[in-house]
């Protein structure tokens, strides 16, 4: 539980997600997160002398990663303070929060910048030595692909996708209230792009990365998002034999970055875009469930978090998942005898994509943005990550 951690309002800013092999699939996620954070700093005239201590998130490693945190915070415009690297799969966003939070309740530092970007495109072929192995052949992996497709806790043969339909089946979830579900966050998606996208431009903010001096990449809007239509995904085969995840009913990789500070009340009011706004970082929750059944996680992870909030879910207002599978939603909605369409208003990562890295700060930062709309409350981010581990944060939004 935390008193004394905040996030100033707008103080944070998510990139626009790229599709898999698509615009940023070229471009160090590193120098990419650092370059993006420095141009928003700079534009909202942050001194980067106010930060103490930099949380860098990203789980698919890059070149010279192992510099990662004090790298960043010198590419960034911080060069005077250290950094840390921080990976928890889909959970790193909320891992970084809760750390820089800790520091700031504990009175290490004031202010921490949160930086978390990742690059699931063209991720690294790594060989590792074997010298025990016959005539010490190596083994080598795919980063990204190989670990999505086996956690080695569980076997040899247990893609991420097995713990969807290990969940699906022991909840009795059927393909059709999947495939409902589905279109429905598709349309929640579509009132983020109405009135030219006003809802994500409260947290956006473009990327515009020269490459060479005739070329510069800009991104401004979510890439590659395909429309989940209900018609089209019941017509769609699961991806298992005996399943009911097509490839419509799951989220995709991405490319991506964003950035969060988290401070005392004070210092939040100040570098706040309207310092009549507070967001408030009330408490962290975390879990484990039984192996290859990740998608459970996020609940007993939801509940620790509102446990040392002292709230309860009837006082929560906006709730807001990472939720890779649509399983995720229907079985936490089931297990708290609430309706599933009912949350992730304005959309979800099951719809635009899924970085790792960033995923959770871009829902938090939806969060913020929908209570401060509804003029303050509680919300409750909570998800899963891999190796059947969740994790979960209460927000408290006031709004004068």
């Amino acid at each position: 539980m935390f008193n004394k951690a905040y996030i100033p309002f707008r103080g944070y800013f998510s990139s626009p997600y790229a599709k898999w092999q698509g615009s940023l699939a070229e471009l160090h996620s590193l120098k990419l997160a650092a370059s993006t954070v420095g141009r928003f700093i700079k534009e909202r005239e942050i001194d980067p002398a106010i930060f103490d201590f930099l949380y860098l998130g990203f789980t698919i490693h890059q070149y010279q990663g192992f510099y990662g945190g004090p790298w960043v915070s010198a590419m960034m415009g911080a060069g005077h303070i250290p950094g840390v690297n921080v990976a928890q799969a889909c959970a790193t966003s909320t891992s970084c929060l809760m750390s820089a939070a800790s520091g700031v309740e504990t009175g290490i530092y004031e202010t921490a910048a949160v930086v978390v970007g990742d690059r699931t495109s063209n991720g690294p072929h790594i060989v590792w030595p074997n010298p025990s192995g016959p005539g010490g052949q190596v083994l080598s992996e795919n980063w990204m692909m190989d670990n999505f497709n086996s956690d080695p806790n569980v076997g040899k043969f247990s893609p991420m996708i097995s713990t969807a339909e290990n969940v699906a089946k022991a909840a009795g979830i059927t393909k059709e209230e999947v495939d409902e579900l589905a279109a429905h966050r598709w349309s929640q998606y579509e009132d983020a792009l109405a009135d030219d996208r006003a809802f994500q431009r409260g947290y956006f903010f473009p990327i515009v990365e020269q490459i060479s001096k005739k070329k510069t990449i800009t991104l401004e809007a979510d890439e590659g998002v395909t429309p989940s239509k209900l018609e089209v995904l019941q017509g769609l085969r699961p991806v298992m034999e005996g399943g009911v995840h097509s490839f419509g009913a799951q989220t995709h990789p991405a490319d991506g970055n964003g950035f969060l500070i988290v401070t005392t009340e004070e210092k939040a009011r100040e570098l706040a875009a309207d310092p009549g706004v507070t967001v408030k970082i009330c408490s962290y929750g975390f879990a484990r469930v039984d192996r290859g059944f990740m998608p459970k996680a996020p609940l007993p992870a939801a509940k620790d978090a509102l446990s040392k909030a002292g709230i309860s879910l009837d006082d929560v207002k906006v709730i807001k998942t990472h939720n890779p599978f649509t399983v995720n939603d229907l079985y936490f909605a089931k297990e708290l005898g609430i309706d599933a369409k009912s949350f992730n208003n304005y959309g979800s990562p099951l719809i635009f994509g899924h970085p790792q890295g960033p995923t959770a700060g871009r829902c938090v930062m939806e969060l913020i943005e929908e209570l401060a709309g509804k003029g303050g409350g509680y919300g409750l981010f909570t998800g899963c990550a891999a190796g059947d581990t969740g994790a979960a944060m209460v927000i408290k939004v006031d709004a004068a």
